[in-house]
C-alpha cells in the first residue's frame, strides 16, 4: 500500500502535467522509492489505479525502462558503468574487485541482502571513470581502495558523501564561464556575470526577430545532428490554436558522451535562461527538461533552479518541469523522449509527422539540446556577428568536447568548434600510452585510425569529409594496448540491449552480430563470419524507424573495415 503522503505526491504531480499519463513514470519512481527500491506489482497496480489507467500498460511501462526495479534488490544497489569509456579506465578489474569481496556475481543480491552488484550501461560518466552508482549517488574514479573504504563505509550503514574530481577547460568562456565558481549554482552568482540579462533583451524584441537572429546564426544542433536550431523552430505552424511545448533533451545516453551534465550541474541557470528564451521566441508556456533518470541529483539542482528564477520573476507565465527518464538509450531520439514524456514505453515514431507539427500531446513541439540551447543568451546579448566569429563557415559558435579514455586529464574541454582534434587532445594532457584509434563524436560514428587524425577538423563538415560524424563530441581515446575487436563486441552488446526492438533490422541484427563476434572472439569464427557482420551492417542502415540501426553499423563496419588484420587473426 502507498502512503498518504506518496499519494499526495502523485495528486500534485498531476495538477503540473496536461496528462495525466506523462505523470506514470514519476509515480513509479515514488513508488518505487517508498518500498525500498523496490517496485512490485501490488504498487504498479496501484500506481495506475490513482492514475486511471490500465494495469497492463502500467506494468508495459515499468518493465521498458531499466531503472524501474520489479524484482527485490539489496539495501545498497552497486551499479557498475562497463562500457567502453569505463573499460578503458578498468571498470573490468573494479567488478572483479566487486563480485571477490562480496562473493557475488553481477545480478546477484548478497545472502543478509545488503548490496545487489549490477553491469549496468553508459552512465554519463565517461570521464570519471571507473564509476558506480549506489542506489542514486555517484562514486567516481573509483580504484580497488576506494572501492575497499566505499564498502566499509556502506557495511556500517553510512553512504559518504560523493567527491567532484572532474576536469575541464575553456578557450572560449561562454558555456563554462561559470565552471569553477563558488555557489555556481546559485542565482546570484548567475546574476553577477550578466545571467538573465540576454533574456531582458529578448523580450523587448518581438519573437519572429529572435528566430531571425538565431537562423541567421546557424546555430546548429549540438546533440548529435547538426540540424540548424532556427530552421527547426520555423518548421512551427502559424497561427496554430494548439498550444506550442518545448522540451530540453537532457538525456545523454549516448556512450562517450557526458557534456551536457557541466551545464546542468554547474551552472543551471544558463539552461533557464537559454529556456526562457527559446519559450519566449516560439510561443511557449510549458517547457519540459527531460532529464536522463540517473542524474538524479543533477534533477535536484535543475529544480531548485527552476524555483529559485521563478521567485525572482525571471520566468513571467513559463512554468518549466523536470521530468526525469527512466533508463532507455533510444529516448534520446526526440520521438521516443516525447513518447516517454506521455508516459508510454520510448519507441520511436514513424516520421512523418513531425514533431514541429504532431508531437508531445499532438501538438507543435520543439526539440533541443541543451548545449544547443545555451548559446542562445550569447548570441542575443552579443549579436549574430560576434558568433560567427566563433569557428568557421558553416561551423559557427562554441562546442563542448568530452573527452574519455587513454589521456592524461579527461573531462570536457570548451573550444571553438572547427578547432583540430590534436589541440583539443593536447588540452586534455595529452595521449596516456601510443595513439592506436580515436572515435570523436560518441560511440555511434565511425572510428578513425591515429595517423586519420592530424589535420582533423572537429566540425560537422570537416568530420563528414574524414569519413566520421561530429555526433555529440564525446572522444573516446585509445591506445594501442586496445583490441578493436573486443570493443567492437562491447559496442554491439551495447546496442543489442538499448535496441527498442520496434525494428526488425535493429532488433534482430544487433543480436546477430553480437552473436558472430562472440564466436570470432573466442576461437571460433571463420572468416565468413566477418564478412557476415559487414553484410548485416549493409542491410541495416537507413531501414530502421530511428538512427539506432545505423548507430551500430557504421561503427562496426568501420572498426571491422579499419582493423580487418585484427579480426582475421582470431578466425581460422
Amino acid at each position: 500500500m502507498l502512503s498518504k503522503d506518496t499519494k499526495a505526491e502523485i495528486s500534485t504531480l498531476l495538477t503540473r502535467y496536461s496528462s495525466k499519463e506523462s505523470v506514470l513514470i514519476p509515480a513509479l519512481y515514488l513508488a518505487q522509492q517508498e518500498n525500498s527500491s523496490y517496485l512490485s506489482h501490488e504498487d504498479i497496480g496501484e500506481v495506475a489505479e490513482i492514475l486511471g489507467i490500465t494495469k497492463s500498460k502500467a506494468f508495459g511501462v515499468a518493465t521498458y525502462y531499466t531503472m524501474f526495479n520489479t524484482k527485490p534488490v539489496g539495501k545498497y544497489h552497486l551499479q557498475v558503468d562497463t562500457n567502453i569509456p569505463a573499460t578503458l579506465m578498468g571498470a573490468g578489474e573494479i567488478m572483479a574487485h566487486l563480485e571477490k569481496r562480496l562473493d557475488i556475481k553481477a545480478g546477484e543480491t548478497t545472502s543478509d541482502g545488503m548490496f545487489t552488484l549490477s553491469s549496468v550501461e553508459d552512465l554519463g560518466s565517461c570521464g570519471t571513470c571507473p564509476v558506480i552508482q549506489v542506489n542514486d549517488t555517484y562514486y567516481e574514479n573509483m580504484t580497488i581502495e576506494r572501492v575497499d573504504e566505499l564498502l566499509k563505509s556502506l557495511k556500517i550503514g553510512a553512504l559518504p558523501e560523493r567527491k567532484d574530481e572532474s576536469y575541464f577547460g575553456s578557450k572560449c568562456g561562454i558555456l563554462l564561464k561559470n565552471r569553477g565558481k563558488k555557489n555556481s549554482t546559485e542565482i546570484g552568482t548567475y546574476k553577477e556575470s550578466g545571467g538573465y540579462e540576454a533574456l531582458k533583451k529578448a523580450r523587448t524584441m518581438k519573437p519572429e526577430d529572435i528566430l531571425a537572429i538565431v537562423k541567421e546564426a546557424l546555430l546548429r544542433g549540438r546533440g548529435g545532428a547538426g540540424f540548424p536550431a532556427g530552421m527547426k523552430w520555423s518548421f512551427l505552424p502559424k497561427s496554430d490554436p494548439r498550444p506550442v511545448y518545448l522540451i530540453c533533451n537532457a538525456d545523454e545516453g549516448e556512450p562517450g558522451t557526458f557534456k551536457d551534465r557541466q551545464i546542468m550541474e554547474y551552472d543551471p541557470h544558463l539552461l533557464m535562461e537559454s529556456i526562457a528564451i527559446a519559450s519566449y521566441a516560439i510561443g511557449c508556456r510549458t517547457a519540459f527538461v527531460y532529464i536522463r533518470g540517473e542524474f538524479k541529483w543533477i534533477s535536484d539542482i535543475l529544480i531548485k533552479a527552476v524555483e529559485e528564477a521563478r521567485q525572482e520573476g525571471m520566468l513571467g507565465d513559463l512554468d518549466i518541469i523536470i521530468h526525469r527518464g527512466a533508463g532507455s538509450y533510444v529516448c534520446g531520439e526526440e520521438t521516443a523522449l516525447i513518447e516517454s514524456l506521455e508516459g508510454k514505453r520510448g519507441n520511436p515514431r514513424k516520421k512523418p509527422p513531425f514533431p514541429a507539427n504532431v508531437g508531445l500531446y499532438g501538438c507543435p513541439t520543439i526539440v533541443n539540446n541543451v548545449e544547443t540551447l545555451s548559446c542562445l543568451p550569447y548570441i542575443i546579448e552579443n549579436g549574430v556577428e560576434e558568433f560567427k566569429k566563433i569557428g568557421e563557415a558553416g561551423n559557427f559558435g562554441p562546442k563542448l568536447f568530452g573527452v574519455s579514455g587513454h589521456v592524461n586529464r579527461p573531462g570536457v574541454y570548451e573550444y571553438p568548434i572547427a578547432t583540430l582534434l590534436p589541440e583539443i587532445l593536447e588540452a586534455a594532457g595529452g595521449i596516456s600510452g601510443n595513439l592506436k584509434a580515436v572515435i570523436v563524436g560518441g560511440l555511434s560514428v565511425p572510428i578513425m585510425k591515429a595517423d586519420e587524425i592530424s589535420n582533423l577538423k572537429m566540425d560537422y563538415d570537416g568530420c563528414l569529409n574524414a569519413g566520421t560524424m561530429l555526433g555529440s563530441g564525446g572522444i573516446m581515446v585509445m591506445n594501442d594496448t586496445v583490441s578493436i575487436p573486443k570493443i567492437a563486441l562491447r559496442t554491439i552488446k551495447f546496442y543489442a540491449h538499448e535496441s527498442c526492438g520496434q525494428c526488425t533490422p535493429c532488433r534482430e541484427g544487433s543480436t546477430a552480430i553480437r552473436i558472430l563476434l562472440e564466436k570470432i572472439i573466442n576461437g571460433l569464427g571463420k572468416s565468413q563470419d566477418i564478412n557476415a557482420i559487414l553484410n548485416i551492417c549493409k542491410n541495416v542502415k537507413g531501414l530502421t524507424l530511428c538512427p539506432t540501426g545505423d548507430a551500430f553499423a557504421m561503427p562496426i563496419e568501420a572498426m571491422i573495415t579499419k582493423f580487418r588484420e585484427e579480426f582475421e587473426a582470431l578466425v581460422d
